[in-house]
């Protein structure tokens, strides 16, 4: 079956809570959200262990995400992705169109996602055979490297077994690195007779005409390049060749049906509170996108793919609609709701320091690059969130996006000349902050467009 194949890639040791401390570690508060998406997460690796008679009745519980921009909705859906190793895209509900009316199809986010599964499924595999891969494309480059004999003349017995053994040693001992050679390589230039026919109005046909024209007049190209460049080149033409590529479409199938997941995003955005005028297409909207979250078979040009078992994921700050004002039929298949908290000031200090990937520990690795030693005060980075939450009140509230924006305009001055400046270490306090920023935020019309 199928799922089978799925269910050996879902992490089987991760335990709700564990789900939650991974999240932990990347997202500041929203605790019942993690809760929420974690148990969802669980309960697909749960699906896969049950009795197979039972497995296909028991579908995915949808989830809502409610809350404001820059609380954490997105960046929460797309760890879970990562943590379950599942294909995942992330699409925005008003991006769509009705069937009828130009513009994006909603079943184009199952293709994403077969796609996404496609190019998962072949790293992986490729990575297997990287080992063989470079093998041969070793020997490739050995072809290049050495001379051939002009026919008719056959070297002394023994001489080409020699000379061969000789620059492969040298190729692993990399003194031929600052050699150049001159190879025959896939020509990957866009086909423009394919760019023109196959825009976003042919995914209706449930065909990709890039792919059937692709092949038409493929050809090669030379490029001169470095022996080290060469080297990666041609293997990664002998892993295309090694890759199996039925097996690739196979998997990815399988697990972008049994584990895929799709965020919609701005889902409120498509709500409707009244019938007639634009509303009525946003409802259309609603009712084209209800088939692929209820279940349906996509066509796609990797075969048919089922949606019944994708986990879709939605979510929306719901400012001047609430979930309600969806079509009945779209609620009742996101049975969890979870109501993300706005962000305070003690949250902002948080997301400044506490994640893996927090912002002061961005702007000091990128600065140490140049040889500058960047110290956050905890009374500097106090005051960064105050000034965030401050312009987060006054001008629309963008939640943590805001501090991206601030810690931009903090240090413009010290990343622009951090290579010529003389002192090597800058510590960062309450005071150097206010000087920065204040003159900014006290000028309410400027903050709207800087900050």
């Amino acid at each position: 079956m199928k799922s089978s194949s799925a269910a050996s890639r879902e992490p089987p040791s991760l335990t709700p809570p564990q789900i939650v401390a991974e999240l932990d570690r990347y997202i500041v508060g929203q605790h019942a959200a993690k809760r929420a998406v974690a148990i969802a997460l669980r309960n697909r690796w749960r699906r896969q262990n049950v009795d197979p008679a039972l497995r296909d009745e028991i579908s995915p519980k949808n989830i809502i995400l409610i809350g404001p921009t820059g609380v954490g909705k997105t960046e929460i859906a797309r760890r879970l992705a990562k943590l379950a190793q599942a294909p995942f895209v992330k699409v925005e509900a008003s991006k769509f169109t009705e069937v009828g009316y130009v513009g994006r199809d909603v079943e184009s986010m199952v293709r994403d996602l077969i796609g996404v599964a496609v190019a998962l499924v072949k790293d992986e595999e490729a990575a297997k055979v990287q080992g063989r891969a470079r093998e041969l494309a070793e020997e490739r480059l050995l072809d290049v490297l050495l001379p051939q004999p002009s026919i008719g003349i056959r070297p002394p017995q023994g001489t080409a077994s020699d000379s061969r053994d000789k620059m492969r040693a040298m190729l692993h001992a990399g003194t031929l690195d600052d050699r150049e050679v001159e190879l025959d390589v896939a020509d990957r230039g866009n086909n423009p007779f394919v760019q023109v026919f196959s825009g976003a109005g042919m995914e209706e046909m449930g065909v990709n005409l890039g792919e059937m024209l692709g092949g038409m007049g493929r050809k090669t190209k030379k490029r001169r390049v470095g022996v080290p460049q060469a080297l990666q080149l041609l293997a990664e033409e002998e892993a295309q060749k090694l890759v199996d590529m039925d097996k690739v479409t196979r998997e990815a199938v399988a697990r972008a049906e049994q584990s895929g997941i799709i965020f919609i995003d701005e889902i409120d955005k498509i709500a409707s509170k009244d019938k007639g005028g634009p509303e009525v297409s946003r409802e259309g909207v609603q009712r084209d996108i209800l088939p692929i979250v209820e279940g349906s078979t996509v066509t796609t040009k990797y075969g048919p793919v089922r949606t019944d078992h994708v986990l879709f994921i939605a979510s929306g700050a719901f400012h001047v609609s609430k979930p309600s004002d969806l079509i009945p039929e779209l609620q009742g298949r996101f049975p969890i709701r979870v109501e993300l908290e706005p962000l305070r000031r003690e949250d902002l200090v948080r997301i400044l320091t506490e994640p893996q990937n927090a912002l002061t520990r961005q702007y000091v690795a990128l600065l140490a690059t140049e040889g500058i030693t960047l110290v956050f005060q905890p009374d500097a980075v106090d005051e960064i969130a105050a000034f965030a939450q401050l312009i987060n009140d006054r001008a629309e509230n963008i939640g943590a996006r805001r501090l991206a924006t601030v810690m931009e305009r903090l240090l413009d001055d010290v990343s622009f000349d951090a290579a010529d400046r003389p002192e090597r270490t800058l510590t960062l306090d309450a005071r150097f902050v206010r000087q920065r920023l204040e003159g900014i935020v006290e000028d309410q019309d400027l903050s709207r467009y800087i900050l």
